[in-house]
């Protein structure tokens, strides 16, 4: 199997992670299909005390969380690795104070969609 493309922990020390095999519970999937979703960019996940890990705030009791999927696609397409999109998910955005993986969680997720759009282009 090949690897999987992790980006190195810099995020903020409070992150919460689940693994691979907590993400296929919540999704209800195998953990072939998460590392697949990894793979294509559906899911991003960094390497976590040596393991594949992906930050909680990325799926919900929905499954993974509302527009993430169509965000990390604009800034991908628009020309961010897949590094710099981690990144921008967890750079707090001070008008908001939240930075843009929580701001998915509330009333703030279409306007950090519109924000990742002004971004990319």
């Amino acid at each position: 199997m090949g690897s999987l493309p992790l980006s190195p922990d810099t995020l903020p020390s409070d992150t919460e992670f689940l693994s691979i095999d907590d993400v296929a519970d919540r999704l209800g999937v195998s953990t072939n299909r998460v590392r697949t979703l990894i793979r294509d960019h559906h899911l991003l996940a960094v390497s976590h005390d040596g393991h594949p890990a992906i930050p909680a705030l990325f799926v919900d009791e929905d499954g993974v969380a509302k527009h993430f999927y169509g965000l990390v696609a604009v800034l991908i397409d628009g020309g961010y690795t897949r590094d710099e999109v981690m990144e921008w998910l967890f750079t707090e955005q001070e008008d908001l104070g939240l930075h843009p993986a929580a701001a998915l969680h509330t009333d703030f997720a279409r306007e950090i969609i519109r924000r990742a759009q002004a971004q990319a282009f």
